[in-house]
């Protein structure tokens, strides 16, 4: 995923996406209205359509879903859950919880990708809705979740409300690919993955939009299995809309389990960035070309038999990891941790075997969705 970068504001007009002006300004009675304590908040009375994206989240599925059904005693939710084909037992998980709780929805994701499922419920359920916010069934998320999204977004006006997210492993493989992700060998410093102060920014990890913003954009491109978030938030900044990252709540992400389970994910992720580059031609950052570089090295050590400086760029790369992964577990005390060199590992040549993947003009015909595929881009 691409790190935010604060950007110059543009003066609202009366309608979205139209009549506005670059300015150095924020968007119209944002200084005036975040000064709000908490306590001045007020809960809008418009609907608020939730959509949870869903494949093979038994794990996960009901805490969430249960979570996120709560505030509804105080907010005029719906919950939609929109599932690509579960093969366990998420559905039977959801249809049960559905049955005692109207509010919430369960819906067919024949396209399987998130940004089919989240395209889909906007058409079914969005039409009296003022907000669309968007959860991840493969996370976590704080209590009064959606009540701090809409106290942020009426406080600075702004059109899409992005979130931090943080990765927590339960196995010791998870802790390592845990520890990776959230430091710079495994984000690059994106700053939706660190602490950070709230500003307006190009992207982040996708929470609230309001429904005039997500349909004036036409959505998700649902050619895009993979970094469809970035990819909107391009046409988003284009035109006109305002995005803004809070650090007043965090989603918690739960990665992958296994070495290849990682490498795969990763694979996805930097195809679907090496697409988005090729659309927009822009927001591709330093950190990006650096991990393109991993895959040549990778392939240039083939030749290593034949000439044996040939090893060196990918040896390095190795080492390096390896040795950022154990200074990691040692400042975190945490033994698993310190093999995040190998998730950095799994996770960087993934992204960069998958950005050239990417590049190849059939690259959008593999969009296929796997379990829990990707908490919007998870990373990088």
């Amino acid at each position: 995923m691409s790190a935010p970068r604060e950007i110059n504001r543009r003066q609202p007009a009366s309608g979205h996406g139209e009549g506005r002006t670059r300015a150095k300004l924020k968007p119209l009675g944002y200084t005036a209205v975040s000064a709000l304590s908490d306590a001045t908040s007020v809960i809008p009375r418009e609907p608020v359509l939730v959509i949870v994206p869903c494949l093979n989240e038994e794990e996960y599925i009901e805490n969430v879903v249960t979570k996120i059904a709560a505030e509804a005693d105080r907010i005029d939710l719906k919950v939609v859950v929109a599932d690509g084909g579960s093969t366990d037992r998420t559905r039977s998980i959801v249809q049960r919880i559905s049955d005692l709780n109207p509010r919430i929805i369960l819906i067919d994701n024949s396209k399987r990708i998130q940004a089919a499922a989240v395209n889909s419920a906007v058409r079914k359920y969005g039409e009296n809705a003022k907000f669309l916010i968007r959860v991840d069934a493969h996370a976590s998320y704080p209590d009064r979740y959606c009540e701090t999204l809409l106290n942020v977004q009426a406080r600075t006006l702004a059109d899409s409300v992005v979130v931090t997210m943080r990765t927590a492993g339960q196995t010791c493989f998870q802790r390592a690919a845990a520890a990776a992700q959230n430091s710079v060998l495994g984000n690059g410093g994106s700053a939706h993955r660190n602490a950070t102060s709230d500003r307006w920014v190009d992207h982040g990890h996708h929470a609230l939009m309001t429904i005039n913003a997500f349909t004036a954009v036409d959505g998700y491109d649902e050619a895009f299995s993979h970094n469809e978030d970035a990819e909107l938030d391009v046409r988003l900044i284009n035109n006109g809309f305002h995005i803004y990252l809070t650090s007043e709540v965090q989603a918690i992400y739960y990665p992958r389990g296994s070495f290849v389970g990682l490498f795969r994910q990763y694979f996805n992720i930097g195809r679907g960035r090496a697409r988005n580059f090729l659309k927009h031609r822009k927001n591709t950052k330093l950190r990006h070309l650096i991990l393109v570089a991993v895959a040549p090295a990778i392939c240039l050590m083939m030749l290593s038999p034949f000439a044996g400086l040939c090893a060196i760029p990918a040896l390095s790369w190795t080492l390096l990891c390896i040795g950022c992964g154990v200074v990691l577990g040692v400042r975190g005390k945490d033994a698993c941790a310190t093999a995040a060199g190998l998730a950095a590992i799994a996770m960087q040549a993934g992204w960069s075997f998958g950005f050239f993947r990417g590049l190849a003009p059939d690259a959008g015909k593999n969009g296929a969705a796997t379990k829990a595929d990707a908490p919007q881009d998870a990373a990088t």
